[in-house]
């Protein structure tokens, strides 16, 4: 309880289009909404890369120039800061956020710890999209955990479902996640419809089942009614995450108008609980980072 809070904020995810809705894509947009959550107090930003042709924003991409120039916008936008870059991809090839990695060196990259059906439903019982595995066994965590190792990264663990928070405590016991890698670090992904539900109760389980010396987060998925989650998250001690990636609604329910308010937001949840926030020096030594 008596930690500081970790500010993350996931700046613009994966999908969204930007047409329909005001989510940033380039290099500029993505540094000018990372300065707003910075100045916020965001210490962290977590970062989707999207393609930059036109009318193409809405895809993703895995382009090590777009890495390059968007990380640098961001890191130049917002002194000091701690990149956390995405590593989600499906299927076995993994050789698009290797390169990402290889070339902007993030301090801290996602680390998907297992698979989920990842299935959504319409309100007339139709998919919104067509059922899919996002595909994480292990031996592709492993790939991507040898990576890390090499390049001096920092695995944040995102975690679906409760089953895969436990998998995580295997992870370390059996050596895949090495020690110099800092202090095991868990994203409990809640809000996706097959996975855990944005629950305060489920919430106040989860630390039960950490590794010795973890830290932990919540990303929470959904609208407005995701705020009394945060709170019980930065009143029982876990780290926080939001941004224009997990939502589009503040606690009053109004849309956000960008990443800074959604930060802003965040950050009275984490000084309603008793808790400053962590400068990006201050996150660095809470999470191990650079041992």
């Amino acid at each position: 309880m008596s930690e500081k809070a970790i500010l993350t904020c996931a700046l613009t995810g994966v999908l969204t289009d930007p047409r329909q809705h005001p989510v940033p894509v380039t290099p500029s947009q993505m540094a000018d909404e990372a300065r707003d959550a910075f100045h916020a107090g965001a210490c962290v930003m977590h970062v989707h890369l999207r393609m930059q042709e036109p009318g193409m924003g809405h895809l993703p991409s895995w382009d090590p120039d777009v890495a390059e120039a968007v990380i640098g916008a961001i890191r130049a936008a917002c002194p000091g800061v701690i990149i956390n870059l995405t590593t989600g991809v499906i299927g076995a090839d993994i050789s698009g956020p290797v390169a990402c990695i290889r070339r902007v060196r993030p301090e801290i990259a996602a680390c998907n710890a297992g698979s989920l059906n990842y299935l959504k439903l319409r309100d007339d019982g139709s998919w919104a999209w067509p059922p899919m595995v996002f595909d994480n066994p292990v031996s592709k965590v492993q790939q991507f955990l040898d990576v890390m190792s090499e390049c001096g990264v920092h695995p944040e663990f995102e975690c679906f479902d409760v089953g895969i928070v436990r998998s995580v405590g295997m992870y370390v016991k059996s050596g895949m996640y090495r020690s110099q890698m800092g202090r095991p670090e868990y994203n409990f992904v809640m809000g996706v419809a097959s996975g855990m539900p944005c629950d305060s109760a489920l919430l106040k389980l989860l630390p039960a089942y950490l590794a010795d010396n973890a830290v932990w987060q919540s990303t929470l998925i959904g609208r407005s009614e995701i705020w009394p989650v945060h709170q019980a998250t930065a009143d029982m001690g876990g780290m926080l995450r939001t941004g224009l990636e997990d939502t589009f609604y503040l606690p009053n329910g109004e849309r956000a108008r960008g990443n800074g308010s959604l930060i802003e937001a965040l950050a009275r949840c984490a000084r309603d609980a008793g808790r400053d926030l962590a400068s990006p020096a201050e996150a660095r030594a809470l999470l191990g980072l650079g041992h």
